[in-house]
């Protein structure tokens, strides 16, 4: 109630903005924390998915207790062996090399599992004059880490009961990403154990797609989408823990041009605050934000991350080598020049080739073939230019590429195109025509 002394002091940062742990405005969404929730015990693997920054692994923190699970974070550069290998780390495995050697002749690893392990152990007791005496056990397996079945029968031998999240999967070599998802098979048929797998894409079959035995196998949570109304509550029940009120007006214009981003409105919001001198929860109650430019707030929020868009755009451009199609080159023409509502719509493989065959210099040789090889590599040169988190995801399910930064699409309604479409060396005047977006049907 307004007016009435704070109850608990809070800082503005652990509200609003970025924080390691749950914000403590953190807002239940009824189709995405029940859809997790609900899943949990079906015994069923679950994919989290949705554009960068939209909350996806505060969900996770949220819907699940800390010892519930293990975190193994995805590197740009595993194999299938080296996910086995950190999942057995983090599972309280200790990984030496053994001299014994895989069928393909790599050396096999030595795994012991010992002591307390995340609150279970290996151990033996013992009768003893002086009383009873417990001591450790130690267990040592030789495992071929390209075999899921060693990962199955090691796991089983501790007895681990936990989920195995796997975060930032996009990052992984696409190679990889297809072998994990053979692999995810045997552990839904073999074993008991369940992975959440966390990844930026808009694509709700993308392990699907990558081996299709995961039908009905796996649950798709989409942590993308954000109602008006649940961002409107992370306005407000933030607010309150710091004693204060936006203005109507600015949760209005906020709401407005944060397009849907979750990211947007909390640094945002935390903006404002530091502006109106709040910083922590304060003694007398406030109403602030009446002063506020929300658009230019919002420009200044997406503008600090200016220098990696633009060399976003630079370096995908450059494709992984120089080649004469510079295909990297032009798929950006139809995001550079397209208006809001067409970037977070997509752009379908056909509207794609339309483009390029009336506008690359190649004209009527241009060979669609090379637009789709380029497509599916879209995440893989993001990566390899360690471009993080990536901008562009290409869906093989529905043929179309996405913006999966929110906002990099803010931040290309404020600049000028023309100047953009010259760090590419393009004349505006020799830019392709934008995609409109697709209407519906009357």
């Amino acid at each position: 109630m307004a007016g009435a002394p704070p109850e608990k002091i809070h800082l503005v940062d652990a509200v609003y903005g970025i924080v390691r742990d749950v914000p403590l405005n953190y807002v239940t969404r009824g189709g995405v924390d029940q859809r997790l929730v609900d899943n949990l015990t079906r015994d069923k693997h679950i994919v989290v998915y949705g554009s960068s920054k939209q909350g996806k692994t505060c969900l996770r923190k949220h819907c699940l207790q800390e010892d519930d699970y293990i975190v193994v974070q995805c590197a740009n550069r595993w194999s299938l062996q080296d996910i086995h290998e950190n999942v057995l780390k983090r599972a309280g495995f200790h990984l030496t090399q053994s001299e014994k050697k895989t069928v393909s002749g790599k050396n096999k690893v030595n795994a012991t599992a010992g002591g307390k392990l995340f609150g279970f152990g290996v151990t033996a007791g013992a009768e003893h004059e002086g009383g009873t005496q417990t001591e450790t056990t130690r267990a040592s397996l030789d495992l071929d880490l390209s075999d899921v079945n060693d990962v199955i029968s090691a796991l089983r031998g501790i007895d681990f009961k936990r989920y195995i999240v796997l975060e930032d999967f996009h990052y992984l070599p696409i190679d990889t990403q297809k072998d994990f998802a053979v692999a995810l098979k045997a552990f839904h048929e073999t074993s008991p154990f369940c992975f959440i797998i966390i990844g930026v894409w808009l694509d709700e079959n993308r392990l699907i797609v990558y081996n299709g035995d995961l039908a009905g196998r796996l649950v798709a949570v989409d942590a993308d989408k954000w109602k008006a109304e649940e961002l409107d509550a992370v306005i407000t029940v933030g607010a309150t823990l710091l004693n204060i009120q936006f203005t109507d007006k600015f949760k209005k214009d906020l709401l407005a041009e944060s397009f849907e981003s979750v990211y947007i409105v909390q640094e945002a919001c935390r903006q404002a605050c530091i502006r109106a001198s709040v910083t922590r929860t304060q003694d007398a109650f406030r109403v602030i934000g009446g002063d506020v430019d929300v658009n230019r707030l919002v420009k200044e929020v997406v503008d600090q991350q200016s220098g990696r868009y633009s060399a976003f755009i630079t370096n995908f451009s450059g494709g992984f080598q120089e080649t004469r199609l510079e295909m990297y080159k032009w798929l950006l023409y139809p995001v550079l020049t397209s208006n809001q509502q067409k970037l977070e719509e997509g752009f379908r493989w056909n509207e794609l080739r339309k483009v390029l065959q009336e506008h690359h210099p190649a004209g009527e040789n241009f060979n669609p073939g090379n637009l789709s090889q380029a497509l599916v590599s879209t995440t893989s040169l993001q990566v390899a230019k360690d471009i993080k988190p990536i901008i562009l995801d290409y869906d093989q399910t529905n043929r179309r590429l996405n913006v999966v930064d929110r906002g990099f699409i803010i931040w290309l309604a404020h600049q000028n195109r023309a100047d953009l479409l010259e760090m590419l060396e393009i004349n505006a005047s020799d830019a392709p025509r934008p995609v409109q977006p697709t209407l519906p049907n009357m």
